[in-house]
């Protein structure tokens, strides 16, 4: 390499912790022409990991300056590939290189050294989520290590401000029990691509702040579904780290000020501006969105709106996000707006046994229009 010599290894807290925290401080995430998205971790370097059934982080040190960081899970989910409908999958996420110490191999030696850790574990696919736009990353994941494009997914985000929705008399709300909510998961989600086996320990964990179902007042909800009904459940981001806009496009930061002004000057419009995004700010995320019956989609909007007024009682949630299926017919559904949203991230998947190879291209030519179910832990 030229530069000295490259010492990959396991995260060790105590000598690293200060160290990754000041390297994703200085490394920023997202296509520049959109604005720099910056994570502040809140102490804890692990904290999109943590609550994964198994993790990993490995560290890249050169001349004893610590200069990159990749981090991956491991889970059991449902990938429709014959002979069966179970797989071990590893996720590849926070990949940060130290700006100067780019193009010398640093980030394809980390990748290279979390599959290794991923084959000792067992695992059947790797697979990585990045920007459509993201030249570096393309060109590292499917140009160099030989992922291939799997989905196309659609993140939606939507600002929390004021005035809070009006909800509308026609529907009730029910917030069901974990118990209850696992059932439903179970019975209508399981045959989802992605869906975790572990969905009850997602439900229970101290982030998922609940799930909630719609449908039309005048019926019932018990063992006899209602005619038309939908289900979301949602996780609280903020509490495991923040996000901060920086170099925002102009045309964005204009905005924000016209509509801030507007909504001072004119109160009695309720007009919604877009908050501030250029300090930290938590979210809550939207998962496990399913609907059933003619009126369902009217339903999903209902509940994401009776979501976003709970974010706006959170003090520095200043957004909600969820994510769905390129072709989902969902995302006309679910509030928006987009100047912040991303009409399509990019999955990237690779097989890691050669004795699925075959099973493994037969996975990557199913049609694009199959639901997802992405998992709150990998936000």
């Amino acid at each position: 390499m030229g530069y000295g010599e490259l010492n990959i290894r396991s995260y060790n807290p105590q000598k690293d912790r200060a160290r990754v925290e000041d390297l994703e401080r200085r490394c920023e995430v997202g296509p520049a022409e959109r604005g720099f998205l910056f994570t502040d971790t809140l102490g804890d370097p692990i904290c999109r990991i943590r609550n994964s059934p198994i993790y990993n982080m490995i560290v890249a040190e050169l001349n004893n300056q610590l200069v990159g960081v990749i981090q991956g899970s491991i889970k059991l989910v449902t990938i429709h590939k014959p002979p069966k409908n179970l797989a071990r999958v590893g996720y590849i996420l926070g990949l940060r290189v130290a700006p100067l110490f780019r193009r010398r191999g640093i980030g394809s030696s980390l990748v290279v050294r979390l599959e290794e850790w991923f084959i000792a574990s067992g695992v059947d696919y790797a697979y990585m989520a990045t920007e459509k736009d993201n030249d570096a990353s393309f060109k590292l994941f499917v140009e160099k290590l030989g992922y291939v494009k799997f989905r196309t997914p659609a993140i939606l985000v939507n600002p929390v401000n004021c005035p809070m929705y009006r909800i509308s008399s026609k529907y009730e709300f029910e917030k069901l029990k974990v118990e209850e909510a696992e059932s439903l998961y179970r019975k209508f989600m399981s045959s989802m691509e992605f869906f975790p086996s572990d969905i009850g320990k997602i439900l229970r964990n101290k982030l998922s702040l609940g799930t909630w179902v719609a449908y039309p007042r005048g019926e019932s909800w018990g063992e006899i579904l209602p005619s038309s009904w939908a289900m979301v459940s949602v996780w609280k981001s903020g509490e495991v780290f923040k996000l901060r806009l920086g170099n925002a496009p102009t045309s964005c930061l204009m905005y924000t000020k016209s509509s801030q002004l507007m909504g001072n000057l004119v109160p009695c419009f309720k007009w919604r501006g877009i908050p501030d995004f250029m300090h930290p700010f938590g979210f809550y995320f939207i998962y496990g969105v399913y609907r059933e019956g003619p009126m369902s989609g009217k339903l999903v909007r209902t509940l994401c709106r009776l979501v976003h007024n709970m974010a706006a009682k959170c003090s520095d949630c200043k957004a909600v996000v969820t994510e769905v299926g390129g072709s989902d017919t969902l995302r006309r559904h679910i509030p928006h707006w987009r100047l912040l949203s991303c009409p399509e991230d990019l999955w990237c998947i690779k097989g890691l046994k050669n004795e699925e190879r075959e099973s493994f291209y037969e996975l990557i030519k199913i049609p694009t229009t199959r639901t997802l179910f992405v998992d709150p832990r990998e936000v």
